[in-house]
């Protein structure tokens, strides 16, 4: 697998990741070694690591994403709010009167573009006071901006739901999470993902391995996430099949 040395709950060298204690489930039932090449998160990330030939095997991608294939989903996460109780009220939505004039943090994706709250908040005219967090730095970037969030330096934040929860929970101030639910009006694209993992798209008989493993894997893998605290939404075919 090819990971981040310092990618918190994800990954990180000394194994205290989720995806580390993950990629070693998935080598004990494919009954092969694990081996992992540390590559931090950058622009072209995929490119250099599965399109370099570096490894086999990315955790925790957007099912479909492009230029690979992807296996069956093995949860599903969302956006959420973070914020300092804000005089009784924390920021549960954006249509929310004070968000033009709260200092909101955000997550910069590194390439130029917005992330969904990002565009959503311009949408709004919401962009005055908005902080944007960079990718690269010596923490993740939900690090840094739950440790501004908790320090008084911005009111709020909307953050990929998995690391701001494990930062809020380890946060030197009591912090509020609230979900994105639903469909955002205006928004150009969703606010909640499919995680699954990512092979070269011509590797198959490894994709579906790995689809075997993580079917059998699964309670253990809920367990895990669980553990991390990380905020859980039903996959898609989840939700189809409650809808049958």
């Amino acid at each position: 697998m090819c990971a981040d040395p310092d990618n918190l709950p994800y990954s990180h060298r000394d194994g205290s990741g989720y995806e580390n204690r993950l990629a070693s489930w998935l080598a004990e039932e494919l009954h092969r070694p694990l081996q992992v090449a540390w590559v931090p998160l950058q622009r072209g990330f995929v490119r250099k690591t599965l399109g370099e030939g570096r490894c086999d095997v990315l955790l925790g991608v957007p099912a479909g994403l492009e230029r690979v294939a992807t296996t069956r989903p093995y949860y599903r996460s969302g956006y959420v709010f973070l914020s300092r109780p804000l005089q009784g009220r924390p920021l549960r939505g954006f249509e929310d009167a004070r968000l033009k004039e709260l200092r909101i943090g955000v997550q910069l994706p590194g390439d130029g573009a917005a992330t969904p709250p990002g565009q959503v908040l311009a949408q709004r005219g919401a962009v005055e006071h908005v902080r944007g967090f960079e990718p690269l730095g010596e923490q993740p970037s939900a690090q840094r901006a739950v440790r501004a969030l908790a320090a008084g330096e911005i009111d709020a934040a909307v953050l990929w739901g998995p690391p701001a929860a494990f930062f809020a929970q380890r946060a030197s101030a009591p912090l509020v999470l609230t979900p994105v639910r639903g469909t955002v009006a205006g928004a150009a694209s969703p606010f909640a993902f499919d995680i699954a993992l990512a092979v070269r798209p011509r590797d198959g008989a490894l994709r579906a391995a790995l689809d075997a493993a993580l079917q059998r894997l699964q309670p253990r893998i809920d367990g895990l996430l669980m553990q991390y605290g990380l905020p859980l939404l039903p996959t898609e075919a989840q939700t189809q099949e409650g809808l049958r």
